[in-house]
């Protein structure tokens, strides 16, 4: 018997792929379901099984995350809270008894409507940007250390070109800005 298909439209072998998505804001009209589908493309791409949650909050629900989580004032664009860790390292698709629950991915569209035109140049390539990242993030890729943010950027931008752009990224797009 096949996985059941996910919410987000997305065909799930040969890596199942569940993400639960959530819109809970109001200040950006977005396609939850279309950001779905860009982060079971990613995990995907990266081989990852397993369910992932994706919550769009507006500012006030951030900041208090932000606040929560990362002892910082204000809203982020966002955050990403890993939670199984992976059981077998030699196959990350492997868990013992149950579906591996990847983490959680939290945006805050009006954070990133605010800096997209400085940063990813468009609000939908800015939103596309955070998914992405996010969701490495999720995986365990960091940035503390200019060699780590330059692998984890390198990734990004492949995985945007493969599943976003599909093709080049547009000649506006930056990522200098850190997460």
């Amino acid at each position: 018997m096949g996985d059941p298909s996910s919410p987000t439209g997305v065909d799930s072998p040969p890596h199942p792929v569940d993400i639960v998505v959530s819109d809970e804001q109001t200040d950006v009209a977005i396609d939850a379901h279309r950001w779905a589908a860009l982060a079971a493309a990613v995990l995907r791409s990266e081989g990852r099984s397993g369910e992932l949650t994706l919550t769009f909050v507006d500012r006030d629900e951030m900041a208090a995350l932000n606040a929560e989580h990362m002892g910082a004032e204000d809203a982020t664009d966002v955050l990403s809270f890993p939670l199984d860790a992976i059981d077998d390292p030699v196959d990350p698709t492997a868990s013992a008894g149950g579906p591996v629950l990847l983490g959680d991915v939290v945006i805050c569209p009006a954070v990133a409507a605010q800096q997209a035109d400085g940063h990813a140049g468009t609000l939908d390539d800015e939103l596309a940007l955070l998914v992405v990242h996010g969701v490495l993030h999720v995986l365990g890729h960091d940035h503390a250390e200019p060699d780590q943010t330059a692998r984890m950027r390198a990734l990004e931008r492949a995985l945007l070109e493969t599943h976003h752009w599909h093709g080049p990224a547009p000649a506006g797009f930056t990522q200098e800005q850190d997460h």
